[in-house]
């Protein structure tokens, strides 16, 4: 195909009327206005059709494209049209190039990074949410949507067996929320006005050190380099033999930057590492912040779902002490990207740090009602908590736990199927749904196994069928499964080992 060539699309040169121009009068206008209510309609309704066939059967494609950089753009027209074109053709082409040309996160055999789904009741949501198009800035520019937002969050807290004193909204991934987190952390020191004079070109400012283990998600890096507290002032503290962050350590390294002048603001601890999915004792490290003044961020952008299932709430020991919390229901709570909460104790210290409001926001309402453009630095919102309010209604709290004890209980088989093998190994605690492991037999030399693996892992996921990723854990290539999409069945990670085994007889 040529480039700029798109087919099923045919390309009007002069985007006129040849019969007009051969005539010498201009052809007609087009119609103004949106298209047709009947025709919206229509194609809606095979939409939906075509939506619902999808979710059927996501396995009608495979997990991961055979694509390769730029083919998808070859087949784009490289300008775009000057008259419009017919729904039922740009749909067909939703088909024919860009659903083929996408990683299918909805496959039941995507098992790679922290795999996830969205379900019927959050993809109706999401429908309304265009519809409607309100911007939850203030509440009153979406009174509706800023209350639900706030009743949303609020049965999320409830769901996660979290104590009275919270408050939160909704941000559109982890990134942003953690960010609005040490934000607030360095808003919690008034007396060193950066909110008015700034961080450049200050010789009475000490420098402001923030703490996360070496397994701490990038985000964190990220924050602190946009923040401007500067990525030498993340303190990475190392993890123990189960990939926790060590206290000891921690408290070692902000007694030495206290006593070299320095201030410690803020410690972002992890319920489920990224890598491994490790839990850093929280209630230890609240206890240590507590003492030298510091925010605790709790990242539990992942893990922190688990506590939906009553018996997982162990998982959040300690988070009561912290200052925030991060989840996110587009991780394991089929929810649609992007949906990541914040929760805090201290949601005066998060508005003093973002709250501006120009003239021409001002209204009648403005101190008698929550404006969650207060409490970051996104002045437009989307309407984010319908989806989500929608899943909670429609799998209620029971069949959420169920759903996620379930994808847990097939974590723990799939481990147990791993140990069971010779060769294999299971390599980190299995706390949630994600396993990692490698295989490492004795007869194979160390120095060759990180090529096996990642080998096993390039054959398993060019079957279409199965999509892994990877992580280093303790310098080792290691694969990682991980399980969250709510079609995934028994039946899928059955064949996803059957093919890891499979791949490891032709490594030898």
């Amino acid at each position: 195909m040529r480039k700029g060539e798109f087919t099923g699309v045919t390309r009007r040169v002069t985007g006129l009327d040849p019969l007009a121009d051969d005539a010498g009068i201009p052809p007609p206008l087009p119609a103004l206005g949106d298209v047709p209510p009947e025709e919206f309609a229509r194609h809606a309704h095979a939409l939906v059709d075509w939506m619902a066939r999808y979710l059927a059967d996501p396995e009608r494609w495979p997990v991961l494209p055979d694509v390769r950089p730029g083919d998808v753009l070859a087949r784009l027209p490289e300008s775009p049209p000057a008259d419009g074109e017919p729904l039922r053709r740009i749909l067909d082409d939703v088909e024919r190039v860009i659903v083929p040309g996408l990683t299918h996160w909805n496959h039941p055999g995507f098992f790679a990074w922290f795999a996830n789904s969205s379900s019927a009741p959050a993809i109706l949501g999401e429908m309304l949410a265009a519809t409607l198009n309100v911007n939850a800035m203030l509440w009153k520019s979406a009174p509706a949507a800023t209350e639900l937002e706030l009743r949303t969050v609020d049965w999320l807290r409830q769901l996660l067996g979290m104590g009275d004193g919270w408050s939160g909204h909704i941000n559109d991934t982890a990134s942003i929320s953690t960010m609005l987190a040490l934000a607030a952390a360095r808003e919690a020191h008034p007396e060193l006005e950066i909110r008015e004079r700034g961080m450049a070109g200050r010789t009475d400012l000490p420098a402001l050190r923030v703490y996360a283990s070496t397994l701490a998600h990038s985000s964190v890096d990220k924050s602190v380099i946009t923040l401007g507290l500067g990525q030498r002032n993340l303190v990475k503290i190392g993890v123990d033999d189960k990939f926790r962050m060590r206290p000891d350590l921690l408290e070692a390294a902000m007694r030495a930057d206290v006593a070299a002048g320095h201030r410690p603001i803020a410690v972002v601890a992890t319920v489920g590492t990224t890598g491994v999915a490790s839990i850093d004792p929280v209630r230890e490290i609240a206890e240590l912040c507590a003492r030298h003044g510091a925010w605790l961020h709790v990242d539990g952008a992942y893990g922190g779902m688990a506590a939906v299932v009553p018996e997982m709430r162990h998982v959040l020991d300690g988070v009561e002490m912290a200052d925030s919390l991060v989840v996110n229901p587009h991780k394991w709570l089929f929810t649609p990207v992007d949906c990541s909460v914040l929760l805090t104790r201290r949601p005066d210290v998060l508005m003093r740090a973002f709250s501006l409001v120009p003239e021409y926001l001002r209204t009648a309402e403005q101190d008698s009602a929550v404006n969650l453009m207060d409490y970051g630095v996104q002045l437009g919102r989307r309407f984010r908590s319908l989806k989500l309010w929608m899943v909670m209604r429609a799998f209620g709290a029971d069949g959420l736990a169920a759903r996620l004890r379930d994808q847990i209980a097939m974590a723990g088989e799939f481990a147990d199927m791993v140990r069971a093998e010779p060769g294999w190994k299971v390599v980190a605690p299995v706390h949630f749904s994600l396993v990692c492991f490698r295989w490492a037999p004795d007869d194979i030399d160390a120095s060759e196994r990180d090529a096996i693996n990642r080998s096993i892992m390039d054959r398993v996921n060019a079957s279409g069928r199965v999509f892994l990723s990877h992580a280093v854990v303790d310098g080792a290539f290691t694969l990682r499964l991980a399980i969250g999409n709510m079609r995934t069945t028994r039946e899928h990670v059955a064949e996803a080992w059957g093919l890891l085994r499979e791949a490891a007889g032709s490594a030898r």
